[in-house]
């Protein structure tokens, strides 16, 4: 059993960064595709980026150019690092583990987080 523990949310200024962090216990870290996703209220959770075993990255387009994804495995953390933050970035985030090497839908994600808030004041 994997879990997942995100941290590094806050409130940041338009414009501004931020990096959250993703901490791995329970799994191989390096044998899990991993992803950021964040959910709107009231919205089901999107997709926004991913690292896979191979470490080959992907992101959505709103985030593309602005937030970058890596892993350290002897840390057993992945990292999102957010800059140019809008305030559409605004949500909750959420970490997520996989097996499939393009796992993308939440279904393909076995293993969650708890989430952590992001709020990017205009």
């Amino acid at each position: 059993q994997v879990q997942l523990v995100e941290s590094g949310g806050g409130l940041v200024p338009s414009g501004g960064s931020l990096r959250l962090s993703c901490a791995a216990s329970g799994g191989t870290f390096g044998s899990y595709t991993m992803a950021w996703f964040r959910q709107y209220p009231g919205k089901e959770r999107e997709f926004v980026a991913r690292i896979n075993t191979n470490n080959n990255v992907y992101y959505s387009d709103s985030v593309k150019g602005r937030f970058t994804v890596s892993g350290d495995d002897a840390k057993s953390t992945m990292y999102l690092q957010m800059g140019s933050l809008r305030p559409e970035d605004t949500a909750v985030y959420y970490c997520a583990a996989g097996r499939s090497v393009r796992a993308y839908f939440m279904r393909d994600y076995e293993y969650w987080g708890q989430g952590t808030q992001v709020t990017v004041s205009s």
